[in-house]
């Protein structure tokens, strides 16, 4: 493990030295891309400096006690190997979930999709809830947001949008989001005071570039016509709106938001390319491990994985059985209140996992 820690402060010198190169200065791209492991490997390395230094203070109080002169000193030594020795496990737990293999897709930009499921109206209102949610943890995170369409209801709230957001760690975050949303409160339309459920889904993609998924044109049907919306007022008088159809898939992605047919479009393969790459990654996951039908790891949709319960004020996750106390400060945009146990949960079931095959492999 102190090697470990050697490695990453080799690696830290490396890039603060690729960091002045003129080369990597000129290539904005290149230079993104070291900061952002920069921030990784610094993080990580104050953990392993933290193990290393109580690791050496252990094996310094163990040679005084070993080597037994003075009474006094080793009565010292051993007290202060007994404070060490209990600190030392929690230290390493620690380095070793820093240093467990990242996701590479966790530093994507993520398009985010929420559709009003169960319950009517009352599953439209929750959707614009779940929706303004998001927008507040994107202002809390410093993450920028783009609608990219929308569907919204007559009485209020959305049938469903999609939007991306763009910021540090945005999809290795958002993706413990991906799942059934369930809301159990009196809707504003219930004359008996009687508590309704209603759901939505949140689907959550990794933003994909033109690097990573290739649309040919033969591959696309691309129909226009004229956008439509609650009271008329936003119906257009040109055909503005996009329908894209994937031919090899049958994926089919509308956009009516913008007045330009142009910008319509270019939103519209922004969700196709995203949709294309979580299918894509679901394909390679499942070969190489059962592990996609985790919860936590890949968002499961199909599954209850949140109820938010407005009479108690609680927030329930059953993936993690966490209970909160914090309705308001959840839909205020606090989300990480939720995601930093999600994530460290998975981490531990994946440090577990890794610890179990080492195990066998011995």
């Amino acid at each position: 493990m102190i090697s470990l820690v050697e490695d990453l402060e080799k690696r830290l010198a490396e890039i603060d030295k690729q960091m002045t190169d003129p080369q990597v200065l000129g290539d904005q791209q290149k230079l993104i891309e070291l900061s952002q492991e920069r921030r990784r490997v610094e993080s990580t390395l104050k953990v392993g400096r933290d193990y290393r230094e109580v690791q050496q203070a252990v094996d310094e109080a163990r040679e005084i006690v070993k080597a037994d002169e003075d009474p006094e000193l080793v009565a010292m030594a051993r007290e202060e190997l007994e404070r060490y020795e209990d600190q030392l496990p929690e230290l390493e737990r620690r380095f070793r979930l820093k240093l467990l293999p990242r996701d590479p897709n966790d530093d994507k930009d993520a398009v985010v999709e929420v559709r009003a499921g169960t319950g009517g109206d009352e599953a439209a209102l929750f959707t614009g809830d779940i929706f303004r949610m998001y927008q507040r943890y994107a202002e809390e995170r410093g993450w920028t947001l783009e609608v990219l369409a929308s569907s919204p209801s007559e009485v209020g709230g959305f049938k469903e949008i999609v939007f991306s957001l763009a910021g540090e760690e945005a999809f290795g975050r958002m993706k413990y989001e991906s799942g059934v949303h369930r809301v159990q409160r009196v809707p504003a339309t219930e004359t008996q005071g009687r508590i309704h459920t209603s759901a939505c889904s949140v689907a959550v993609f990794p933003e994909a570039e033109e690097v990573d998924i290739e649309i040919k044109e033969n591959e696309i049907k691309v129909d226009v016509y004229r956008s439509s919306g609650p009271g008329g007022q936003s119906v257009n008088t040109t055909d503005s709106a996009v329908r894209i159809t994937h031919i090899p898939t049958g994926l089919v992605v509308t956009c009516q938001d913008e007045k330009s047919q142009l910008k319509n479009r270019q939103k519209a393969l922004k969700v196709l390319r995203a949709r294309l790459l979580d299918a894509k990654m679901a394909e390679q996951q499942a070969k190489i491990s059962a592990e996609r039908r985790s919860m936590v790891s890949t968002g499961d949709r199909s599954a209850k994985i949140r109820t938010y319960n407005f009479p108690q004020s609680r927030v329930t996750d059953h993936r993690i059985n966490l209970t909160l106390y914090k309705l308001d400060d959840v839909l205020a945009g606090h989300v990480d209140l939720l995601i930093d146990e999600l994530r460290q949960h998975d981490q531990e079931k994946r440090l577990r996992a890794q610890q179990e095959a080492q195990e066998i492999s011995r």
